[in-house]
């Protein structure tokens, strides 16, 4: 058994469509187990990038299969349009793509109520990204979501449909004073998407089983990152599901016996998008450095990640929730030509020091963070593929990390493409 869940260790964005890209020349499956279009996956090949927001990234290699776990909340005009630029592109998904008959549909009154919402809070918003992905999880939690399964079937569809959207149609009228939404326009536009998609849509749930009963190798691909949660993470500046690696079970429909290892993505330093809490955030000239040297603007809406020094008390809760085998550092370059740098290894709060990620959502926002330092390295790591080549600051730096957080580094990305990377020990 072979089987590998990729998980975020910070805030999202991590770099997971990369090393999951890199990883798939050697997987039979991945399967993509939580979120929405919220979130998006970069991958660089050759001169080509290819931004995914729900496919699974190893849909870009030939022959693997690709499969929308339950867990997964689908926007079936997102997912169409993202398809078609794949194609365009002559990638096949014929024969290798399936959608669980049991995720969710986001809808376009999840939309609505998720825009209007966050026009309202105002300066307490939570910075969602506006696409329905909230609303469409709480539909679900509510038990009167939408499957995907009920695009297959009109009568069920459309009974659903009028129930919820009399609802919708209700709180966007009386409580955000907006326009309402009709029944039958949304319900000729779905039926429109049923054609397209129904003949990819399948018991996931027995196809990734029978996967696994014959030794198929299988990447688990999270969106998002641990510290967005629900559970575990900085709520309620957090996302609606279950990003941590629990989530690759439920949202997949497999027992944890079936798991052999967890690698965690994280980056040589901390960003996160949105609202919130963090610690280590720059606001600074060195921050903005960062983060144009990093590229860090948000691959779905292009906002700017807030960047911040490389935080240990997140990756131990990481290491912690997820029970991770292995760390894939990435984006190591961004820090090259760099005099100092620091490390986050506990919390000041109210003149007490913690070692541990707090619960308390004020503490976090107002804990100082306890830094140590090391020297920096002034030679460039780009696109280094042997970790004896990387300078000695920048190994020093990185089994500093591994003693820290107690997990060792098994892959170090060097670069954006698919080739700048080192692999210090294999996952499959």
């Amino acid at each position: 058994m072979s089987n590998v869940i990729i998980v975020g260790a910070q805030w999202g964005d991590e770099g997971k469509g990369k090393i999951v890209d890199v990883l798939t020349e050697r997987a039979d499956v991945v399967a993509r187990y939580q979120g929405g279009n919220n979130a998006g996956h970069t991958v660089v090949i050759g001169n080509d990038k290819y931004i995914l927001h729900l496919i699974p990234s190893g849909i870009l290699h030939k022959g693997k299969q690709c499969i929308i776990g339950n867990g997964v909340v689908i926007d079936p005009a997102s997912l169409i349009k993202e398809m078609d630029g794949l194609i365009e592109k002559a990638i096949d998904f014929e024969g290798n793509f399936f959608i669980s008959k049991s995720a969710h549909i986001v809808m376009p009154y999840h939309i609505a109520l998720d825009q209007q919402c966050e026009s309202k809070k105002a300066a307490s918003k939570i910075g969602t990204t506006g696409r329905g992905i909230g609303p469409a999880y709480t539909d679900k939690i509510a038990r009167h979501g939408i499957r995907a399964a009920d695009l297959l079937n009109p009568a069920v569809f459309r009974q659903k449909l009028e129930a919820n959207l009399e609802i919708a149609n209700f709180v966007l009228t009386n409580y955000y004073k907006a326009e309402t939404l009709d029944a039958e326009t949304i319900y000729a536009q779905y039926m429109k998407y049923a054609e397209r998609l129904g003949k990819y849509i399948a018991d996931t749930d027995i196809l990734i089983n029978d996967a696994i009963d014959t030794d198929k190798k299988i990447l688990f691909e999270g969106a998002q990152g641990t510290l967005l949660d629900v559970d575990h993470g900085t709520y309620p500046f957090v996302t609606s599901s279950n990003t941590t690696a629990g989530g690759a079970c439920i949202g997949m429909g497999i027992g944890p016996t079936k798991i052999k290892r967890v690698l965690g993505i994280a980056k040589a330093y901390t960003t996160r998008v949105g609202e919130g809490p963090f610690p280590t955030e720059m606001k600074d000239a060195l921050g903005e450095s960062i983060r144009q040297k990093g590229g860090e603007f948000g691959a779905t809406t292009g906002r700017a990640r807030r960047c911040g020094w490389l935080d240990v008390v997140i990756l131990r809760h990481s290491a912690r929730i997820n029970g991770l085998t292995g760390i894939a550092l990435t984006k190591l370059d961004i820090l090259d030509g760099m005099d100092k740098l620091k490390i986050c290894v506990g919390y000041k709060y109210n003149g007490e020091t913690t070692e541990h990620f707090p619960k308390e959502i004020d503490i976090v926002q107002n804990s100082e963070p306890v830094y140590i330092e090391l020297d920096g390295w002034k030679e460039s790591t780009l696109g280094i593929k042997s970790f004896d080549k990387l300078p000695e600051n920048a190994k020093k730096y990185i089994r500093k990390i591994e003693e820290l957080s107690g997990v060792s580094i098994d892959i170090i990305s060097t670069g954006q493409k698919r080739d700048e990377i080192i692999v210090l020990r294999e996952q499959l």
